[in-house]
């Protein structure tokens, strides 16, 4: 390896912020690692990840118990994807639907915004709106209930 393309592999190294780089080119190896001890930031986004998703069931699971025997049955509509929820097209629109409104198979629902990208949740099959499970700008996760269609 040449010293033009080492210098280029370091300055990767301290611009990414990465702690180490290994590279293996036929029998030439190297290996670039720093000094800064990059493990100790990812623990702590560990730790921090599994308790919020560990206590945000169960934070939900109590009122939700509540709410399931209240809940009307039916077909549930639910997120294809994890992303906000938005009710209309624009802030101030009229929402898509309304509970009690009837709805026919490929009639927009909602809008889930996922990486900036606005997707339409559509319904699968006729009904009508029984409940609306997700109020407005509220984060929804993949397989999570939206609607209820009666």
């Amino acid at each position: 390896m040449d010293l033009r393309k080492l210098k280029t592999l370091i300055d990767l190294v301290q611009q990414s912020g990465i702690a180490e780089l290994e590279i293996t080119e036929g029998e030439e190896r190297v290996r670039i690692s720093r000094g800064v001890s990059g493990a100790q930031p990812a623990a702590p986004v560990q730790v921090y990840t599994l308790p919020a998703a560990g206590s945000v069931p169960a934070a939900a699971g109590a009122p939700a118990e509540g709410n399931a025997v209240a809940a009307p049955e039916g077909h549930v509509i639910r997120s294809p994807m994890v992303g906000t929820f938005y009710r209309s097209a624009a802030p101030g629109a009229k929402p898509f639907v309304e509970v009690g409104q009837a709805v026919k198979a490929g009639d927009t629902l909602c809008i889930i915004e996922a990486m900036k990208l606005l997707n339409e949740i559509e319904a699968d099959q006729d009904g009508t709106v029984k409940a609306i499970l997700v109020e407005n700008g509220q984060p929804v996760e993949y397989g999570e209930p939206l609607f209820i269609l009666g």
